[in-house]
């Protein structure tokens, strides 16, 4: 099949022609609630020449420790959870200065809003601990839009100009389909339990192939534990009251053999191990029963073992978060032993951080990026992070967040960054749909003219 691709000099000069048809005339920000009932920030831009774009931000439930900030309001009102704090600051401090900007200037915008406007910093670089990152990313994902209407292209082309991204391709979906940790309330540790159709010959078929497993899981299920078990988490996956993390494997196993995918539907995790880390650094898979006896609480290394059995019984190609943030070493020595068959992905680790991702390069402690924009708070960072893991020769797996909107930005991220991989939920709930019925409008678009990175996931396309 085809790639979409552009010659060097086509790249250089969609980079250096700017767009002064259209300037920024207005910035307003107002709260929304998201997918969890919790209060968001929501950004319109406008333009001179009558445009009009809108942006909605995520909000995670599993956070990392060395995110940007998100500013929250703090109090009684929704909870503590407000965002009136950040929508002051969209509408009193960013907003108006940008007016008259160029929309199409991604890097110029967000470095004033960043390192002007709000200039905090720390070890890890820029903070957001002033205007909040919250406030900061949605007015830079309305800008985004806001750029590829100036220039009268996609989205996706848009964002693939700015990153100097030469080739773009169709992501494999990762679909979690079992949920469990904080994003459910069984008793399972391990958060996600995802199927990837990577045999599939296009994203369509994926999809096709995913929702096929997913309506199948649900008949096992239900047939073996009744009709409650079929209730859904917050990314849609299925929550069945099981303890444990083999069964879930086995369940999605059978599921995927009903289906006659075997061997076309891959198998993915994400553990978020620092939710479940114990005090004395060992990890607790019963930690959502407090108090419990300890009798499952496994050190470092045996959960290592753990993951051998797990890649040695099923067909896993993606594991995420397998130890906490700041466990290093343990991070190293499953990628040592497991990376050349399957990616050790940073999430918690990583955070969507240049800085710590230098520090993973270094470390040897992983081998491919969860991409969360909200994570770092705006989209040149972002493409900065995607730009430095790929020149490592690492993949990417462009992300969601469990509070999600109906916001399908990252859908045309995923294409225009070539990341290969998308996680956005279970083929069920709407703010996860609307990512994946976006993939299927941009392949219906290209047709021919894009491929699907099937099994070449990882490396999808040359570095940029």
């Amino acid at each position: 099949m085809l790639s979409t691709r552009l010659s060097r000099a086509t790249r250089n000069l969609s980079r250096g022609i700017r767009s002064f048809s259209a300037t920024i005339q207005s910035v307003e920000g107002r709260f929304i609630i998201d997918s969890r009932g919790n209060p968001t920030v929501e950004v319109d831009v406008s333009l001179d020449n009558g445009a009009h774009v809108r942006a909605a931000v995520p909000s995670g439930a599993s956070t990392g420790i060395y995110e940007a900030l998100e500013l929250r309001d703090g109090g009684d009102k929704f909870m503590g959870k407000g965002v009136s704090k950040a929508v002051d600051n969209v509408n009193k401090i960013i907003g108006p200065a940008l007016i008259g900007m160029d929309p199409t200037d991604q890097q110029k915008i967000d470095d004033k809003m960043v390192q002007e406007l709000d200039g905090s910093k720390n070890e890890w670089g820029w903070s957001k601990s002033n205007l909040g990152a919250n406030a900061i990313l949605g007015v830079s994902i309305a800008v985004c839009r806001a750029g590829a209407v100036a220039k009268k292209t996609p989205l996706y082309q848009h964002i693939a100009d700015v990153a100097g991204n030469g080739e773009i391709t169709l992501p494999v979906p990762s679909f979690n389909i079992i949920n469990g940790g904080s994003h459910a309330g069984n008793a399972l540790a391990m958060q996600e339990f995802m199927v990837l159709p990577v045999g599939a010959e296009s994203f369509t078929q994926a999809m096709e192939m995913g929702t096929e497993v997913y309506h199948n899981l649900k008949s096992v299920i239900k047939s073996r534990y009744g009709q409650d078990a079929v209730n859904v988490g917050d990314e849609g996956g299925f929550a069945p009251n099981i303890a444990s993390n083999p069964e879930g494997l086995a369940l999605i196993e059978e599921a995927i053999e009903k289906a006659g995918y075997s061997g076309k539907v891959l198998f993915g995790m994400d553990v978020a191990a620092s939710e479940f880390l114990t005090k004395t650094g060992d990890y607790d898979l019963n930690f959502k029963e407090q108090p419990n006896d300890g009798s499952r609480v496994v050190t470092p290394s045996g959960l290592l073992d753990l993951y051998s059995e797990f890649i040695e019984n099923y067909p896993m190609v993606s594991i995420e978060d397998p130890f906490d943030q700041d466990d290093w070493d343990n991070w190293a020595a499953i990628t040592a032993k497991h990376g050349e068959k399957v990616q050790i992905v940073g999430d918690d680790l990583l955070v969507t951080n240049p800085t710590r991702i230098q520090m993973g390069i270094e470390k040897k402690a992983c081998n491919a990026l969860l991409l969360k924009v909200n994570q770092i708070g705006s989209i040149s960072e972002s493409i900065e992070a995607v730009s430095m893991s790929k020149k490592a020769g690492w993949g990417i797996m462009t992300s969601h967040r469990s509070g999600e909107t109906e916001d399908s930005f990252i859908a045309d991220l995923a294409v225009g960054l070539s990341t290969g991989q998308i996680k956005t939920g279970a083929p069920c709930r709407s703010e996860r749909l609307s990512k994946y019925n976006q993939l299927l409008r941009i392949e219906a678009e290209l047709g021919a003219k894009v491929r699907y990175a099937g099994d070449s996931f990882r490396f999808p396309s040359a570095a940029f």
